[in-house]
């Protein structure tokens, strides 16, 4: 059977095959004094709150499980509508939100309603490899562009514009971002897609972390830029949803008729009981529970990451949101008779798996340029497996 070309595009997702890695080893070391300790997943070790979960069942038991219209109950999206007013201070109309099978449907989406074959996408190496995969299922290029700690590993204005081409249609973006839990500073947002609408190009944001923003200066919606700014989020991360699979996406008006065709023949809907499940997230109970745990992811970081840099892992920029700490391994792998190179991290990682059964990402898949000396370390874990975390590092590394 010939495979289509755009399938061989797509290039292994690494975190997954490291994951499947550490639960073989997992099941070997089950039961003795070490189990696995699993830090390299980006998920909430919380689950959905009680209102939620009871809300699901409600759904299920008045018999509200059938398709929705395509673009969400309506209930959602007004809900989602008061959300932005009252977390962040915008005035996002309903009409503008479109509810989505988890984030990867809204940037799938958008993707395939915003580019032709052959545009090209920038995009900021490091970021999450998916993000750029969506681009090339949609017959697009990402142009992954470098980028340093001293730029909080994002793109800045000048990059954009000076790598602007004919062949580009806009910026795909993420804040915060995955790997490195950096933000945009929203001064240069501002500037960044002042250059991409001079062009008449697209700016599209990931926003799936910013709910577990930790910083006022950087914990803010690109949406308050202008109804043209694009976002895609969802209520895996700070809502607590991951397997629910629900998302949104926030869209210019104009743009709006476009996604609802492509979600109807796409996807018909999200998740009916989902969407009537997430109605509760908003219920004051559960805000302030979601508060208390983001309040707990904060806590977690500010004790990991200091503790991983005295271990010889420093982290060149402190993330300020969700639950990732970007760490350069090198010097933690000339310790373990691991040389530099482009399979530093991989090497590093496998080598902390099997010898101190800690699993963790390595920066393969985030980029091309300098992630080899990076790995990933999940925060999404409870302090008592953090602290376990860094004494077998430390044991490791000594």
């Amino acid at each position: 059977m010939k495979i289509a070309n755009r399938a061989d595009r797509i290039e292994p997702f690494y975190v997954m095959e490291v994951a499947k890695a550490a639960q073989a080893l997992a099941a070997k070391v089950a039961g003795t004094a070490d189990p696995m300790i699993f830090l390299n997943i980006g998920e909430p070790d919380f689950t959905a709150p009680p209102l939620v979960q009871k809300a699901a069942s409600q759904a299920i038991e008045g018999g509200m499980t059938q398709y929705t219209p395509a673009l969400g109950i309506a209930p959602l999206r007004e809900a989602l509508s008061a959300w932005y007013a009252q977390r962040f201070g915008v005035d996002i109309p309903a009409r503008r939100i479109v509810i989505t099978a988890g984030a990867s449907a809204a940037l799938q989406l958008v993707c395939l309603a915003l580019i032709n074959a052959g545009d090209e996408i920038l995009m900021p190496d490091p970021s999450y490899p998916c993000n750029r995969h969506f681009v090339s299922a949609a017959e697009g290029n990402a142009v992954l562009l470098p980028t340093t700690a001293e730029e909080r590993f994002q793109l800045s204005a000048d990059k954009v514009s000076a790598a602007w081409g004919d062949r580009t249609g806009g910026v795909l973006l993420a804040s915060p971002s995955n790997p490195t839990g950096s933000s945009i500073a929203p001064a240069e947002l501002r500037k960044i897609h002042d250059v991409v609408k001079a062009r008449d190009g697209f700016t599209i944001i990931d926003e799936i972390y910013l709910g577990l923003s930790h910083d006022d200066a950087y914990g803010q919606t690109a949406l308050a830029l202008g109804e043209d700014i694009i976002s895609i989020n969802s209520f895996s991360k700070y809502f607590n949803m991951t397997g629910w699979r629900l998302g949104w996406a926030v869209v210019p008006e104009t743009l709006a008729p476009a996604i609802e065709r492509l979600a109807q023949n796409l996807f018909i809907c999200a998740s009916t009981i989902s969407q009537h499940a997430a109605l509760a997230c908003f219920a004051p109970e559960s805000i302030a529970e979601y508060e208390r745990r983001r309040a707990e992811f904060k806590a977690r970081r500010d004790y990991f990451i200091p503790a991983l840099e005295a271990l010889g892992l420093p982290v060149p920029v402190a993330p300020d949101g969700a639950f990732y700490a970007w760490a350069d391994c090198t010097q933690a792998a000339q310790k373990l008779g691991i040389a530099p190179g482009k399979d530093c991290s991989w090497d590093f990682a496998y080598a902390v798996m099997e010898r101190a059964h800690l699993a963790i990402t390595p920066g393969r898949d985030f980029g091309t340029v300098d992630t080899g000396r990076f790995v990933r370390f999940s925060t999404a874990n409870s302090m008592e497996q953090l602290q376990e975390a860094i004494a077998r590092l430390r044991k490791l590394l000594a």
